[in-house]
């Protein structure tokens, strides 16, 4: 499985960014995507993950209605929709797949780049 996140950049507080995993490889579909995110000095925390069917779908705590996650079979691709940012919400984003829909990052066997994500007070 492969993964290229894209859509990362410069927003100001209280905009929005929608970040995109392409997935190709040989059966991309057995696996769930999930963003993680990892900010300055801090460990990589679960953001989201969906099926690709798009039933089962998955929030960080802090999410808090702010990010929606969503897949796009015909495009293979994931996307994440992030509104209302903050300059807490500035990390590095990663997406990454993983048999089961789970928030462990170490549950997930492949990762994408990562995308910056800068948000400007």
């Amino acid at each position: 499985v492969q993964l290229q996140a894209s859509g990362g950049g410069l927003v100001e507080a209280g905009g929005s960014l929608r970040l995109s995993c392409a997935a190709s490889g040989r059966s991309f579909r057995d696996y769930a995507v999930g963003w993680f995110r990892q900010r300055p000095g801090k460990e990589r925390e679960f953001v989201a993950a969906v099926s690709w069917s798009g039933t089962n779908r998955a929030y960080g705590d802090f999410v808090k209605d702010r990010f929606t996650i969503s897949s796009d079979n015909a495009k293979n691709t994931v996307y994440l929709q992030m509104n209302s940012l903050k300059p807490e919400d500035t990390a590095v984003y990663y997406c990454a797949a993983s048999r089961q829909l789970l928030p462990f990052a170490s549950d997930y066997n492949f990762w994408g780049q990562g995308t910056q994500v800068t948000v400007s007070s």
